[in-house]
């Protein structure tokens, strides 16, 4: 997983209209005896089943690999994805938010998470952005009509906001999560930047 500071990241998305799309689609079950960490490992076989078929070729009709969506993610390009109801959902296995970090996605907006889902995904870099069901259909009418279309997420001030209608929506996200986000701690970074604290605190 990378570990990027966040603050503000305004990309294109990529629309994944799926309701309770769960950890299985994200990341086949086979993926997951792998002991490697490697993120592109995770990142070539997250959606693997739906961007291929069962001989290997290409899904042309799936949205990852039609021309407008199929670029790798980097910076303001496909960093989001705008995904359906339920994101997440199904087994609570880790590998789908690796597989998601692994393809370069930083952010994920839906109108509901499972909620062990939602914990990985912070837990690898990538912030899961609820909002309201109106909010999350206008995004993917603003996509539909234009794949260029940009959205704004603001994590200091937890806002999304789409750029080409000019809405916004306040998300809601831990606080400890927040700091962490914003500094590219994972738990152990936390801790060893309070060693001081820490140590402090043991003497007394």
């Amino acid at each position: 997983m990378s570990k990027q500071k966040f603050n503000i990241i305004q990309s294109t998305c990529i629309p994944v209209a799926i309701d309770n799309c769960n950890t299985d689609l994200i990341i086949p079950a086979r993926y997951l005896a792998s002991t490697t960490r490697d993120p592109k490992f995770f990142g070539d076989a997250f959606m693997h089943d739906l961007r291929y078929d069962a001989e290997g070729n290409i899904v042309e009709d799936f949205v990852m690999n039609k021309p407008e969506f199929s670029e790798a993610p980097h910076e303001g390009c496909h960093e989001i994805i705008v995904g359906g109801q339920n994101w997440g959902s199904g087994s609570s296995r880790e590998h789908a938010a690796w597989a998601i970090a692994g393809y370069g996605i930083r952010v994920v907006i839906s109108s509901s998470f499972a909620d062990i889902h939602r914990n990985n995904l912070l837990n690898c870099f990538v912030l899961p952005v609820v909002v309201t069901k109106e909010f999350q259909q206008e995004l993917f009418n603003t996509i539909a009509a234009n794949p260029q279309a940009e959205v704004k997420v603001d994590v200091p001030n937890q806002t999304v906001t789409n750029l080409t209608t000019g809405n916004s929506e306040h998300f809601e996200i831990n606080s400890y999560k927040k700091y962490c986000l914003e500094n590219a701690y994972d738990d152990i970074d936390f801790l060893l930047s309070n060693t001081e604290k820490i140590e402090s605190f043991e003497k007394k």
